[in-house]
């Protein structure tokens, strides 16, 4: 059964947990622990109506070392479902003595948490897509009447035309993410047909050198990895510095996907990386193969991310710092948009970070088989 199944009498001893009730927490030396239960099941006892309910409570969950505690809404419902002979009792006077019939109740779990994070997901897209419209485009209103009002003073109209161009470029930007991440999110994955060999080294090299001027700007330097070796850092044309070219016989490191997309989740991840670094520092891209698959990773020395907030990245536009993310032209979507290509590719990512120490995002992307990248080439 899909739900969580228990069996107790009145007083919530229990007869009866199924493997997955088991699991939820809710029994505790043979006794309903819930307190919530409990009294649904007095209310059951009392007049015999089946109640229905949804219920909160509070999980222990390992993180590492450290036991925390998180939410789980369950959906419960409890009923009687038949008499039964006092256990023990072997005649009729005994059952007598004992009031002649002991009730039995289930009670049925169903953990619906996944469904409630997604719907307060949506509630949270809703009002965010709303409000990040509306802020650019009431800017754009706002600072159009200004230039119409400072039409007899040059310098006001060109400080105020560029303000209008930011704005415009900013929302221009929060719509092709939306549209990203629609696109990203209604495509199936690519079919054997459709997925080419994808070189991973040219890839990041493009993803760093298209994110330069960022970095320029903000006076953070770019590395790039292969294996355990630094390869040089990126250069205005896309080549790193005493980087290994095909010509000079570098392995190839080669997965199954779309390379454009491939780009831009690598791009999406260094971006973030130069907006939440300080100046001076560094981002670096390695790229790692073994016997199944092929790893990228993006390391910074920014502000990290607390560890309350790392199971939520990934939503669209959550933000760990809302007003940083603002300062620095940040849209919420781009790790959601990353995370829906690495998965569309067969692949995984996963975060570490601390605050303070920086973070490390990594990608593992499926190799390539041999034989496949071969034929396809060909």
């Amino acid at each position: 059964m899909r739900s969580a199944v228990i069996l107790t009498d009145g007083l919530g001893r229990t007869r009866y947990v199924s493997p997955l009730a088991e699991r939820l927490d809710v029994v505790v030396d043979g006794h309903l622990e819930s307190s919530e239960i409990r009294d649904m099941l007095n209310q059951v006892v009392v007049d015999g109506k089946v109640r229905d309910r949804e219920i909160e409570m509070n999980m222990e969950a390992e993180s590492g070392r450290i036991t925390e505690r998180e939410p789980v809404h369950l959906r419960a419902r409890i009923g009687r479902i038949a008499d039964i002979a006092v256990l023990g009792a072997s005649d009729p006077d005994d059952m007598s003595t004992s009031g002649g019939a002991d009730q039995l109740y289930a009670v049925f779990l169903e953990d619906i948490s996944e469904q409630r994070n997604f719907e307060r997901m949506r509630r949270d897209f809703v009002t965010n897509v709303s409000h990040e419209l509306k802020t650019p485009a009431g800017a754009i209103s706002l600072l159009a009447e200004t230039v119409s009002d400072a039409a007899d003073d040059p310098d006001a109209v060109r400080y105020f035309s560029g303000r209008i161009s930011k704005e415009s470029a900013r929302l221009t930007e929060l719509v092709q993410k939306l549209i990203a991440l629609q696109k990203v999110q209604d495509d199936d994955g690519l079919s054997a047909v459709d997925s080419k060999p994808v070189d991973v080294l040219r890839v990041v090299r493009e993803a760093l050198d298209e994110n330069k001027v960022q970095a320029d700007a903000a006076n953070i330097e770019l590395r790039m990895y292969v294996g355990d070796d630094t390869v040089g850092v990126i250069t205005t044309d896309g080549v790193a510095d005493d980087a290994p070219t095909p010509s000079e016989g570098a392995a190839k490191v080669v997965v199954n996907g779309d390379a454009d997309s491939i780009k831009t989740a690598v791009k999406n991840l260094v971006e973030n990386a130069i907006h939440y670094s300080p100046k001076g520092t560094h981002v670096g891209v390695s790229v790692k193969q073994d016997d199944d698959d092929v790893r990228i990773r993006v390391i910074d020395q920014g502000i990290g991310i607390p560890a309350e907030a790392q199971s939520r990245i990934f939503e669209r536009f959550y933000r760990v710092d809302p007003a940083r993310s603002r300062a620095t032209g940040g849209t919420g979507l781009g790790l959601s948009i990353t995370k829906h290509i690495v998965q569309e590719a067969g692949g995984t990512i996963s975060v570490w970070s601390r605050p303070g120490e920086g973070s490390t995002f990594t990608i593992r992307l499926p190799k390539a088989e041999r034989s496949n990248t071969s034929k396809n080439q060909s």
